[in-house]
């Protein structure tokens, strides 16, 4: 199997997110998150920190709009762009005011748009608390069809994954780096956007950014806990439109190991306590 997207050492870059009322949404990042706010018109609003992007757009609340991937040079995006058209995918040219021209996406099973470019330099703040933003997680009906899609089109490759009494698929995560997972998915009963995350390091600063949530009136939705699959420590909060945002810290790295199967069960997803199943 090509492992295209790993090859490239691609990352998770930015996220575009949907909201009746993205100015408020906005509005929530920026004091939850430290970033900066950018409105370059009255329906679009950008959060920006150290390492870590989001884009909110006037719609439906709670929608991903995009997840954008970045690779580290042309060389790497021109690769992947040639996996995509030998597999047949199509393409669209993506525009984006943070990825270089030549950035282009495709459609997923479920309709997600996921996009592929080289990032362009951007000056930020000093990250007083850090936490770039290192993974998405989404809901699908059907876990088998994201695994075809992002591991035999686009060459992502497989962690882990959670198999339930019936043999059937219920999480899988895949890496597009040495990083346990970039991308993951969660079978549901609906199809959309799970949580999004972002990787703090270690677990002084998970009590850092809580202590911080704290300072704002925010209650922790889920954790702390450890998660089997990647063995990292979590946080779970929710923002102003419920969707669900994870601090992870220690996420494993990984050099060459073959994939790991776990059990359906409350303890994989979390080794220290109650879990949050989605089915």
């Amino acid at each position: 199997m090509e492992f295209t997207t790993l090859k490239t050492k691609a990352f998770l870059h930015h996220l575009g997110i949907e909201s009746e009322n993205p100015k408020r949404l906005a509005e929530f990042y920026s004091k939850t998150m430290k970033m900066e706010i950018i409105s370059p018109d009255k329906n679009t609003w950008h959060c920006l920190g150290p390492n870590r992007l989001l884009i909110f757009y006037s719609g439906k609340a709670q929608k991903l709009s995009f997840a954008a991937f970045a690779c580290n040079d042309d060389n790497s995006l021109s690769e992947l762009r040639e996996r995509v058209v030998r597999e047949g995918l199509e393409l669209g040219q993506f525009d984006s005011a943070y990825l270089k021209t030549g950035a282009f996406f495709v459609t997923d099973p479920d309709n997600n748009q996921i996009a592929f470019g080289v990032p362009l330099s951007r000056k930020s703040s000093t990250d007083v608390l850090r936490a770039p933003l290192q993974h998405l997680t989404i809901q699908s009906l059907d876990v088998d069809r994201f695994i075809e899609f992002y591991q035999n089109k686009l060459g992502f490759a497989v962690s882990d994954r959670v198999i339930n009494h019936d043999g059937v698929v219920t999480t899988c995560f895949v890496r597009s780096n040495s990083e346990h997972h970039s991308l993951a998915c969660f079978k549901a009963k609906k199809v959309g956007m799970d949580h999004h995350s972002y990787e703090v390091t270690d677990w002084n600063l998970i009590r850092d950014w809580c202590d911080h949530f704290a300072g704002l009136g925010i209650k922790l939705f889920w954790g702390p806990g450890r998660h089997g699959p990647g063995n990292n420590l979590f946080v779970f909060i929710e923002d102003c439109d419920g969707n669900k945002v994870e601090l992870s810290a220690e996420l494993e790295i990984i050099t060459d190991r073959k994939v790991v199967d776990w059990p359906h069960e409350a303890r994989t997803l979390n080794l220290w306590g109650k879990s949050f199943m989605r089915s």
